[in-house]
């Protein structure tokens, strides 16, 4: 069985741990997944499938991920969108109609409201832009790092970012949450 680790930003494998990831760099792939729109339930399924991706990287030889935070929030992001296609093939309707019900239990507080409109903005964005914006905002990472993980010019992010930016504020502006 393939023991080790991987670790953040150096690259080197490190014989007798078997968590290729550490608390902070999970909690941030939950984040993305999260954020990706993959429901609570799944979140440990893609958890596992980006360690699975860090170790098998490994055990094929292959060199570790110059930055394995920045490498992991990546494939999360990936595996959110993946997660999108097959449910819209599967099930388009049912549970995109659940998600726009308000919340059960009402918030007076306004950052609940903000937050609300902000995911049911991010839902409605294409993929590309929606990743875009999970991975600057939300995973923290800057417009290079994104663009060298995802294979696209620095210019297409910030492209894709302006566009999802600009589609969000409207959505809330409309919304008359802002």
């Amino acid at each position: 069985m393939l023991r080790g680790r991987i670790r953040r930003g150096r690259g080197a494998y490190v014989a007798g741990d078997d968590d290729p990831l550490d608390a902070a760099q999970e909690r941030r792939v939950r984040a993305v997944l999260a954020l990706g729109g993959v429901p609570q339930a799944d979140l440990p399924d893609g958890v596992q499938q980006v360690r699975l991706r860090l170790l098998e990287r490994a055990a094929d030889g292959r060199e570790a991920p110059r930055d394995v935070s920045a490498w992991a929030a990546v494939v999360a992001s990936n595996l959110a969108m993946d997660w999108h296609r097959a449910k819209r093939r599967q099930e388009r309707l049912g549970e995109r109609l659940a998600a726009l019900r308000p919340a059960e239990e009402p918030s007076g507080e306004e950052s609940s409201v903000l937050s609300l409109a902000v995911a049911r903005g991010l839902d409605r964005l294409p993929d590309a832009q929606r990743q875009v914006v999970v991975l600057r905002f939300y995973a923290d990472l800057p417009v290079r790092s994104i663009a060298e993980q995802l294979g696209v010019p620095e210019g297409t992010v910030k492209s894709r970012l302006h566009t999802a930016v600009r589609a969000l504020r409207a959505r809330l502006h409309e919304d008359e949450v802002v």
